[in-house]
């Protein structure tokens, strides 16, 4: 009886450490086969000619994507440049005249460029500054009419540029303000119904703003929200983690659009994160892409067009980036381009 009562422990572990081994492979088999089912290709692009830095401003006219200022881990920065996206290069452009900064916002308005707030190592800044792209120089504008703060976010309509949410030195905030460039004035917008919150991205759809991510008292946000740039009014959407699927919510992401669809990626959630996701507004439901092919990241920026989009720059722990990819979301994923 003794043998026997051997044989079944025997056995009976046998079995425990067969099942799990069977568990542990079809769990890795199909979390590869979740990999290989996500669409996306991320294509090597030019390296960015000048320092590694994370939370630079940009913004896109046409076909050049416009960077400067940021962090590169020992200082703040005041350099700007141009990415060429047909001839794939980068050129130096005149200095940002403003103090040093990071975690800027930059928006553009009939061609020209819009660049304010952000962090000089010890005090949150609220002025604004607007590029001339033809004539290659920097003037200042009326400063922000809201509080001096970093890592807010910033759109823009043909006429209009707004900024809102970010963190002032003492309070994560949600209010928006508009700023009008033939009067050279700033306007506080009522209406925003979500929460507080720095760090967060947009994308831009046609006439609408879609906004998410972020982080207030510790805690990234889940709230999705919609802004109607002719009613300049705001919707609530499905929260990002409305199916336990997702993996969207985050801070210090990128937001960007190609045709009618949007994407959030990159960023941090509690570690830097790859991942990347993408929105259809026709449905209110998101899809996850192919990771980014470079380092995760978080503090990154984005050129795009509508048609073209381009991710780069920013950090992994203490290691600041400098590479940069172009996402087409329809293409399967070849690790070799």
């Amino acid at each position: 009886m003794q043998h026997n009562k051997i044989i079944g422990k025997s056995f009976f572990k046998g079995t425990v450490v067969l099942l799990a081994a069977l568990s542990i492979g079809l769990f890795s088999c199909s979390k590869d086969d979740d990999d290989d089912d996500n669409i996306g290709n991320w294509v090597d692009r030019s390296i960015f000619d000048g320092t590694p830095r994370s939370g630079a401003f940009a913004f896109t006219i046409g076909n050049k994507g416009y960077m400067g200022t940021g962090f590169d881990g020992d200082d703040r920065l005041t350099d700007v440049w141009s990415y060429d996206m047909e001839g794939n290069f980068w050129s130096q452009l005149a200095s940002f005249s403003g103090p040093a900064r990071s975690s800027a916002v930059a928006f553009t308005i009939n061609g020209n460029g819009y660049v304010g707030l952000g962090y000089d190592g010890d005090n949150e800044l609220g002025d604004f500054y607007r590029y001339n792209v033809g004539a290659n120089t920097w003037d200042s504008i009326t400063p922000f009419a809201g509080s001096a703060r970093r890592g807010a976010v910033s759109f823009s309509s043909e006429t209009s540029g707004y900024v809102g949410t970010g963190f002032d030195g003492d309070n994560d905030k949600k209010d928006f303000w508009k700023f009008n460039p033939s009067i050279n004035t700033w306007t506080e917008l009522v209406g925003f119904g979500g929460n507080k919150r720095r760090d967060a991205a947009t994308f831009t759809i046609g006439d609408k703003v879609y906004l998410g991510t972020g982080v207030s008292n510790g805690q990234n946000q889940d709230d999705f929200w919609v802004f109607d740039l002719a009613a300049e009014t705001w919707t609530p959407l499905l929260d990002l983690d409305d199916d336990d699927d997702y993996f969207i919510v985050r801070n210090n992401a990128v937001g960007f659009s190609i045709g009618d669809k949007g994407y959030f990626a990159t960023g941090s959630v509690g570690g830097t994160t790859d991942s990347v996701w993408e929105y259809n507004p026709s449905t209110d439901l998101w899809e996850e892409k192919t990771s980014f092919e470079g380092a995760s990241r978080e503090g990154a920026i984005t050129f795009y067009n509508g048609t073209r989009a381009f991710l780069g720059l920013g950090r992994t722990g203490s290691l600041y980036l400098d590479d940069m990819d172009e996402f087409f979301p329809n293409q399967e994923e070849d690790e070799d381009d």
